[in-house]
């Protein structure tokens, strides 16, 4: 997901395969990327015959679908959101605190 991030313009999956430090197979690459296409976490469009490959939102939008999905999971939300505050840096709860005050007010995130 990084790599499409850096690249909003999108990229082949050949092209993502040798940006990789790993350089994974193209067709391990593929797998992935029809797994991420299936989730909504990555759309493709076809050019020729392959398909290029574009992130479908920003990190931002990943980061926090992924905290609500964990705290969804969570069997004691109060708990896990308690921790989660009290570990946090000042400047992140500087933020949920904004983003709090935001949301009580109606405005726009």
């Amino acid at each position: 997901m990084e790599a499409l991030w850096n690249h909003p313009e999108g990229m082949l999956a050949q092209d993502l395969a040798n940006a990789l430090p790993s350089t994974p197979a193209v067709t391990t690459v593929l797998t992935v990327l029809v797994r991420l296409s299936r989730k909504g976490l990555v759309m493709r469009e076809r050019v020729g015959r392959a398909h290029l490959y574009r992130a479908a939102g920003g990190k931002d939008v990943f980061v926090a679908e992924a905290m609500r999905e964990v705290l969804d999971g969570a069997g004691d939300v109060e708990a896990a959101v308690s921790r989660f505050v009290g570990s946090v840096s000042p400047q992140v709860a500087a933020a949920l605190r904004e983003a709090l005050n935001s949301r009580d007010l109606g405005e726009a995130p």
